[in-house]
């Protein structure tokens, strides 16, 4: 006999079609009383119009009907108000009648009102004839399932949520081949790309070029996937090529499965930390420095008190006076590249020191670099060769520091390496870096001093026993410069006595920036000028005057402020040069008098002072000063001031 419409077999698979069989089998029984007695689906049937003729036990516990209450109503009645407004019932009658089965997730509705959530399959079911003769429907309550994904999915937007609301920390995730996959907004801030500029990039983009050649980033993902994670400090670049101190921890994410599913990356920038704890450090040597200053300022004075004695006991002997005149001159720069350091030491430790920045090439700053090394470099016989990469190397920055930096490069290179051997300078770009390297065949630096020579007032040797002298600042000096340009430097040796290698990498100049250099080429000449000089140090005013009066320019030197009133009312000046600190009538006081006079409507105002920083050049300009030379003055410089000024009529 064929089933009948109320007629329910369990072993029909979801999605399979009913088989036709007798309606009353053997074990008919049986199969009805496992249905019946299930209790944790509702199971029951409905007619082709969908009304309930049949009950099993699961059904009236999570639909809280009995069967008597039930049979005979429209399935409908467990539909909320807002389903059956848009026939939803009717929808999944008429979708199981056409396709066999259908299947749904939704709200659905207790006898007592509450709601559930629920999965619901609805299978037709036909005669042998392939009539249809009503539908099986099998319910299950997913409400504990249904919250807690619900709690899951709230738990990870609130997750993501923080994470993308973090600033200090570039929280983010790779793929196992190390593709970025997610990008947080500290991310953003600290390494300067946007969401959509990184995603899908690799994130060795990060390391600077000489770690990806190394394969640093592979490594550490490596060892993260071997251990679980990698914690690593180090210099990270940014999208613009600047370069940041960060602490790195990768950790390794694997599925329920142990299968790889990619690394979380959390970056923090500790640039400042690390400025502050190399600056404790400093202030731990201070002792130390102290001795080694006393011993360093003293050295050259000995040698210059012994010149100048030679000079008197032989008044008049060339020979003599020309070989203590070129031991005084190279004594007195290396006193002033010492105060120099030394100042320099103390803008940057208390924040004072600016750039000022200006498109240059690479190419320019190593040759002022050299020339500025060449008498040290000289005295020893040693050579410097160059290998760099055709064409502009256009760098955004301060020309005088990154001159400097070459400079004391060259200087420890000279140092530190025998008399007659070579020092090599590379410049060459790698990709937005320009790397700038210098090499000698000196004494080397062993493995344990190379992280700590860069620290302030550090030297390999101890105190009072260096041999090769200086203060242990220039190093420390050429770091605090380069990155100040948002660059690094770094040294290698393979050991004592086999040389060093110091590694500059600066971010270079778009090629706007390049095209707008500007052309600070001044005439190689002066004309004569009239100049009236005013400084109360007596010695500084009368050699400086000589220089000028060498130099085919005629000069009125006074000592003080009033004198100086008097002397450029007589002589009508080109341009004035005045000393700032004067006791009684200071140099502002001597411009204020002299731009009152109407003869000197022509004349130009030069401040000469120990100050130098932007707030100082800031001042004299305010005053009516047109240039600002540092004490103490390099005649170069000087001359090139006077050469921008023309005759007072011209």
């Amino acid at each position: 006999m064929p089933r009948t419409a109320s007629s329910l077999d369990p072993a029909v698979g979801a999605g399979e079609e009913p088989i036709a069989a007798p309606s009353q089998p053997p074990g008919d029984d049986r199969f009805r009383t496992l249905v019946e007695t299930v209790s944790d689906y509702a199971i029951f049937t409905l007619d082709v119009t969908g009304h309930v003729t049949s009950w099993n036990a699961g059904a009236a516990r999570i639909k809280g009907y009995a069967a008597h209450e039930i049979i005979g109503s429209h399935f409908s009645r467990f539909y909320t108000e807002e389903a059956k407004a848009r026939d939803w019932p009717g929808i999944e009658l008429r979708a199981a009648a056409e396709q066999g089965r259908f299947e749904d997730e939704g709200w659905r509705v207790r006898k007592d009102g509450t709601q559930f959530w629920a999965n619901v399959i609805i299978t037709a079911l036909r005669d042998s004839a392939g009539r249809l003769t009503g539908f099986g429907k099998v319910t299950r309550d997913m409400t504990e399932q249904r919250l807690a994904a619900e709690a899951m999915r709230q738990s990870e937007e609130t997750f993501r949520m923080l994470v993308e609301s973090v600033k200090d920390y570039a929280i983010f995730m790779l793929d196992p081949d190390g593709r970025v996959m997610s990008w947080n907004s500290g991310a953003s801030y600290i390494k300067g790309y946007r969401r959509d500029e990184i995603l899908g990039q690799h994130f060795s983009r990060f390391y600077p070029q000489d770690d990806v050649r190394m394969g640093k980033p592979d490594m550490e993902l490596a060892i993260a996937k071997r251990e679980g994670r990698v914690e690593d400090e180090g210099w990270r670049v940014r999208k613009d090529g600047t370069l940041f101190w960060a602490n790195v921890t990768i950790t390794a994410i694997y599925d329920d499965a142990e299968t790889l599913r990619g690394f979380a990356k959390v970056t923090r920038d500790m640039s400042e930390r690390k400025r502050l704890e190399e600056l404790e450090r400093s202030g731990r040597r201070m002792n130390e420095f102290l001795a080694t200053l006393s011993h360093e300022l003293r050295n050259p004075l000995a040698p210059v008190r012994n010149a100048l004695t030679v000079m008197r006991l032989r008044p008049g002997d060339p020979s003599t006076s020309e070989k203590s005149l070129g031991l005084i001159d190279r004594q007195v720069t290396h006193l002033t590249h010492l105060v120099d350091d030394l100042l320099d030491v103390g803008r940057i430790a208390s924040g004072k020191i600016e750039l000022r920045r200006e498109p240059i090439d690479a190419s320019d700053v190593v040759a002022l670099g050299i020339e500025a090394a060449h008498p040290s470099l000289e005295a020893k016989g040693q050579t410097v060769s160059i290998n760099a990469d055709a064409g502009p190397l256009p760098l955004f920055g301060d020309q005088t520091r990154l001159v400097q930096v070459i400079q004391n490069l060259l200087l420890n290179a000279s140092k530190f390496s025998p008399p007659g051997s070579p020092v090599a300078i590379s410049i060459h770009a790698q990709g937005r870096t320009l790397v700038i390297q210098i090499i000698d065949q000196g004494r080397g630096i062993s493995r344990d001093a190379l992280d700590d020579i860069f620290n302030l007032f550090v030297q390999e040797d101890r105190p009072g026993s260096n041999a090769q002298g200086g203060l242990g600042i220039g190093l420390s000096l050429c770091r605090s410069f380069v990155e100040m340009h948002g660059g690094s430097i770094t040294a290698m040796s393979e050991g004592a006595g086999l040389g060093s290698t110091f590694t500059v990498r600066l971010p270079m100049a778009s090629s706007a920036d390049a095209a707008d250099r500007a052309d600070d080429d001044r005439a190689a000449g002066t004309r004569p000028l009239r100049v009236v000089l005013v400084d109360d140090n007596r010695d500084a005013a009368d050699s400086m005057a000589m220089l000028l009066e060498m130099s085919g320019h005629e000069v009125a030197v006074a000592y003080d402020g009033m004198e100086a009133v008097h002397a450029a009312a007589r002589v009508r000046p080109d341009v004035a040069l005045i000393d700032l600190a004067m006791p009684g009538m200071d140099g502002f006081a001597v411009i204020h008098a002299l731009r009152g006079m109407p003869a000197l409507s022509g004349t130009r105002y030069v401040a000469l002072t120990g100050f130098g920083q932007a707030s100082d050049r800031q001042q004299t300009q305010d005053a009516g000063f047109h240039a600002h030379l540092v004490k103490p003055v390099d005649l170069d410089k000087l001359l090139a001031a006077l050469a921008d000024f023309g005759p007072a009529g011209a």
